[in-house]
This record gives C-alpha cells, sequence and structure tokens, in this order.
C-alpha cells in the first residue's frame, strides 16, 4: 500500500534574476494567505473522489469476502447512513455560508478584534474602586509605621550603649582594664603636672523596671533623651567652677571678667545631664583648679615692693597704686546652680577674650614642660638653653646668664596684660575728654584694630580747617602711668599745632615773626 508523500521546497528567497555583474535578485516569498491559494489551486477535487469510489469499491469488495456470512443488523441502517451524509452535507454548507458570509475566516493572518463598546461610567467606577482600595492599603501602611514608631519610642527609652561609647572615644581618651572602662580628662598628655588626676569611669546605665514617665515639656523644646552611658566622677569635679577676674580702683570695678562654661536653663532644668556636658564641666573645673594653683604658687613666690595676698579662693595683686587686680576661684554644685537660676534670672556673662588668653597661657606653660631644646653634644644635660651653652666660650658675664635664665611667669603675664587693659583704658578717657574740651584745633583718633594683649596704636590727627601740615621727624616718648602726663603732651601738641598755623599765616600775610619758642613759660609737669 502507497501513500502519497508531498515534498516541497524550503521557503526562502528564489532567485528571479542574475544580472550581468553576477548580483542575484530575489522574489519576495508568498504570504500564508498567497500559499493556502497557491496549494488550493492543486488539489483535483475530482481525482480525489473517483479514486475515493474505487478504494471504497475494493473495500467492500473485501468485507463482502471476509464476511459473506454477515447478515444486516439493523433494519434502519440504511437510513441511518443516509442522514448522517445529509447531516454532512448540511454543516458544510452553513460552514460555506460562514466563510461567505465573513471573510476574515478566509485569512489566516492574524485578524483584530472588534472593540469592546466603552463604557465610560463603569471605567471611571472600576477607577475610582481602585483609587479606594490603594488609599485604603497606604492608610493602613501608615497606621502601622506609626504604630511602630510610637511602640519604639516607648519601649527604647535608651539609646545603643555601644553607639554612645563610639561617640565618647571620638572625643575622650579611654582604656579599659579589666572589665572597667575609664577615661582620663586631665591635661597630662599635653605636658600638665598637677598633682590631681581626671580619671573617669563609664558603664552602662541600667534601664529601671518600672521607669518614670518622660516629664510634659513645652513644644518648642528638645526632647529628653536619657543617657545609655553613666559616668561616675571624682567628688572634686562634680559641679560648675569658673575664674572669675576683676579689675577694681577704690573699691570701684572697672573692669571684670569670667571663665565658665555657658549653659542654657533647660540642662540646668533636667534631672540627668548628658554625660558630654557632665564631662566638659568636670575639665573646666580642674582646668580652673589647676590655672589657679599655678597662680597662687607663683603669688607666694614673687618678691614685689607690695606683696601679692593670697586668702581662700582668692588672689589679690597691685597694679599701680590704688589699682588692684583680684583673682578668684568658684566652685558650685548643680544643686546650688538650680536654685540660683530659679531665684534670680541674672545670668553671668562669658568672656571669650578672657578665655583664650587664660587658655593660651597654661598651655604655653604645658608647652615648655615637655618640650625642652635638645642637647648640644648628645653628652650634655637635658634642658639647658643655646644661650647658657654658649656662655662659657663666649665668656658671658653674670648678668647675662641671670638675663637668659629668667623667664616670665603665669601671674606676670596676666599682671602685665592688666596693666594694658588698665592704661589702655585710662588713655581712651584722656583723649576723649581732651577732644571734647578743645573745640579749635579739631582733635581725631584711630586706634588700630592690629594690637596685641601688651600693646595698642592709636593715631593722632589735629587738624585746622583750611591748614595742612606734616611733622618731618617723629619722637619717642616715655611717659609714666599717671594720666596729666599724656594730658599735658596732648596740650602741648594742641599749642604746637596752633603756633604752626599761625605762623603759616603770618608768612602768608607778609608778616615779620620777630621770636618763637615752644619751651618758654613751661614749669615743672607736676605742680
Amino acid at each position: 500500500m502507497s501513500v502519497n508523500v508531498c515534498i516541497e521546497a524550503h521557503q526562502e528567497y528564489q532567485v528571479q534574476e542574475i544580472t550581468y555583474d553576477g548580483q542575484e535578485i530575489y522574489s519576495q516569498p508568498l504570504s500564508m494567505s498567497e500559499n493556502l491559494t497557491r496549494l488550493a489551486h492543486k488539489i483535483d477535487f475530482v481525482k480525489t473522489e473517483s479514486d475515493q469510489q474505487t478504494s471504497a469499491d475494493s473495500t467492500e469488495e473485501d468485507s463482502k469476502e471476509l464476511a459473506t456470512f454477515q447478515a444486516s443488523l439493523w433494519p434502519w441502517d440504511s437510513v441511518r447512513g443516509k442522514l448522517r451524509s445529509m447531516l454532512t452535507e448540511v454543516c458544510v454548507l452553513v460552514d460555506v455560508l460562514n466563510i461567505a458570509k465573513e471573510k476574515r475566516y478566509m485569512v489566516i493572518d492574524p485578524v483584530a478584534q472588534d472593540p469592546a463598546e466603552a463604557k465610560p461610567l463603569v471605567a471611571v467606577l472600576q477607577k475610582k474602586k481602585a483609587l479606594s482600595n490603594a488609599a485604603a492599603i497606604l492608610m493602613r501602611g501608615s497606621e502601622r509605621l506609626r504604630e511602630s514608631q510610637s511602640e519604639t519610642i516607648r519601649t527604647r527609652t535608651l539609646s545603643d550603649f555601644h553607639i554612645e561609647l563610639l561617640h565618647m572615644r571620638q572625643t575622650w581618651r579611654l582604656k579599659k582594664i579589666g572589665s572597667n572602662i575609664l577615661g582620663d580628662l586631665s591635661f597630662r598628655s599635653a605636658g600638665s603636672r598637677y598633682w590631681q588626676s581626671g580619671v573617669f569611669e563609664v558603664s552602662k546605665n541600667e534601664v529601671p523596671e518600672n521607669p518614670p514617665p518622660p516629664p510634659v515639656l513645652p513644644a518648642s523644646g528638645p526632647p529628653v533623651r536619657h543617657n545609655a552611658i553613666k559616668v561616675t566622677l571624682p567628688n572634686e569635679l562634680e559641679g560648675f567652677s569658673y575664674i572669675h577676674v576683676s579689675i577694681q580702683m577704690d573699691n570701684e570695678t572697672i573692669a571684670s571678667g569670667e571663665l565658665t562654661i555657658p549653659l542654657s536653663g533647660s540642662s540646668l532644668s533636667q534631672t540627668e545631664v548628658h554625660w558630654q556636658q557632665k564631662l566638659e564641666a568636670a575639665q573646666n573645673v580642674l582646668f580652673c583648679k589647676e590655672l589657679f594653683s599655678q597662680l597662687a604658687s607663683e603669688a607666694v613666690q614673687t618678691q614685689s615692693n607690695i606683696p601679692n595676698l593670697v586668702v581662700g579662693n582668692q588672689i589679690t595683686t597691685s597694679l599701680f597704686p590704688g589699682v588692684q587686680l583680684i583673682i578668684g576661684l568658684c566652685h558650685t554644685t548643680v544643686q546650688d546652680r538650680v536654685k540660683g537660676t530659679t531665684s534670680s534670672t541674672q545670668t553671668r556673662e562669658h568672656k571669650p577674650v578672657l578665655e583664650h588668653s587664660l587658655h593660651q597661657l597654661l598651655r604655653e606653660l604645658h608647652y615648655k614642660a615637655i618640650h625642652h631644646p635638645m642637647p648640644h653634644p648628645t653628652t650634655s644635660a637635658l634642658g639647658i638653653s643655646k644661650r647658657r651653652r654658649l656662655a662659657g666660650p663666649e665668656a658671658s658675664d653674670i648678668e647675662t646668664i641671670r638675663r637668659s635664665i629668667e623667664y616670665e611667669t603665669l601671674l606676670e603675664q596676666i599682671i602685665k596684660q592688666t596693666r594694658h587693659v588698665v592704661l589702655r583704658l585710662r588713655t581712651m578717657m584722656i583723649i576723649d575728654t581732651f577732644a571734647c574740651e578743645i573745640k579749635d584745633p579739631l582733635i581725631v583718633a584711630h586706634w588700630l584694630c592690629l594690637s596685641s594683649p601688651t600693646l595698642s596704636s592709636v593715631k593722632i590727627n589735629i587738624m585746622t580747617l583750611g591748614y595742612e601740615t606734616m611733622c618731618r621727624d617723629g619722637r619717642t616718648m616715655s611717659l609714666s602711668y599717671e594720666p596729666e602726663e599724656l594730658r599735658y603732651l596732648l596740650m602741648c601738641q594742641a599749642s604746637q599745632h596752633q603756633v604752626n598755623a599761625a605762623q603759616a599765616l603770618a608768612k602768608l600775610m607778609g608778616w615779620k615773626v620777630l621770636s618763637s619758642g615752644i619751651n618758654l613759660g613751661v614749669g615743672n609737669v607736676e605742680s
């Protein structure tokens, strides 16, 4: 029995024409619809029907030969066969009519479906429902986040101990000895030789079983944050200390200043102070105690015409006759400071210039304590300056050696700066008073901004309307602390300016100057 095998060429571009230069021109392959049409034209329906009849006859003959003894199983068998063939033909006719009516059934390529009817009201309702569902989901999520945050704030009143310890290590020196963590806030690493140590202990702040509710603060105030670190300080370093410096003349304060740590009222009202503020206050206590101890020892050892007085926590030294410098050490506890703030709202004024000067002076003292000049040669003693090493080869006298050994103490530098402050205030007052009293000539004072703690410069211009003059050579004069000497000098300069202006005017008018002298009729400076 043979089987019909259909052999077709692979669907590819066929060569339509080859040009003379060898270029091939391909023909476009057929689409699926065109290919189906081409294959449909190849079908010979008549031949197939005859073949089917011959094959059916042969099968009937074979079946007759094989089953001649079989009779008709059912009397209506022929009727059933005809009805089934008729049903098949009717179904085929219906399919043909549908194909003829709907042209899309003849196309094998994908056909776009008919667009569905747009119902705007239904679309709006669907969008509204989807938006309401999304809003409900977002609201539930935000509510969960809010509840989790509030629960975290309620349950976690203490911050992480290790994070706080890491922040502390970035600012303070810590070391672990056994199971304890110790820190040092002294200035020994910078060269301090003060006897009191600044060792403090760091431990974890235990959470109470029933923590008290946080105090209600106004909305503008910062939230209360408990410490995860507990700092234990020595009793000598607890509280607050400050240095009070005042200049008095005849029981009247000329100038005053304080070296302290400015703290806000909210930080003082809290029952638990943050460890950073606590350590800063303790280090300030240590600094004030070391500074006052150094000044007190120097005040006792310094030999002056008027001896210095050290009584308790107060140092009194004389600057000028009738002018005294008073340095006092004040120490208060947290409870006393809170009571003071609640009883009186007056706050002490902090002086940054005083703080910078005192820190700089103590820093220089610490620097000299650990930075010694290198020995030359290496076998010589340590700490000998170059002048002392060269004193022998250069045959220096004892006075030169004594000057090379002497150095200014911390108290002497403070006294020198304080004297400069007093003299500058007196000078400003005298110049302003003299300028107000003298209307002609006009006196203008210009204070230079570039100055040092012991040196200030002022430029005084004496002017007359329509007249200009310039001094050819400058003179250097040293005056005492008495204000009258400066007043006499200003008066002399103003008089000399008037005389020079009169001489210039006389020459302009053609007058003849018979004599002129600026040193006549002058008596003693002090009468």
